[in-house]
């Protein structure tokens, strides 16, 4: 089966954990590349690559400042990951009520001991 290719899937885009981390250090504002370099302890070229990646699958937004690009977060663009994380959120808060049920019924039984 083929898989889909990592520049058009924001999904297999962000499966790579050295993207993620590059997205976690561009949470708190624009970066320029050399300052996520440093921030990672990664080569210039590796983290270019993954700016790459992510500026295709919209992820990221680039601006050049002089010879400086400088990158931003889109977090927009992480919808995808909201709707799909909500259905396991709500089947996980449907399990932890159903367990607190259950819980306090064993704590009424035993106070009418």
């Amino acid at each position: 089966m083929a898989r889909t290719s990592t520049t058009s899937d924001v999904f297999n885009a962000v499966a790579e954990g050295r993207r993620r981390e590059i997205l976690d250090t561009l949470i708190a504002g624009e970066k320029a590349v050399g300052t996520i370099v440093g921030d990672l302890s990664l080569s210039q070229p590796q983290v270019s690559k993954h700016l790459r990646v992510l500026s295709e699958v919209g992820l990221v937004r680039c601006r050049a400042e002089g010879r400086r690009r400088l990158y931003s977060l889109e977090p927009a663009r992480l919808q995808p990951f909201h709707d799909w994380l909500a259905k396991y959120e709500q089947a996980l808060d449907e399990r932890l009520d159903r367990m607190d049920d259950y819980l306090t019924d064993l704590q009424r039984k035993g106070e009418q001991q």
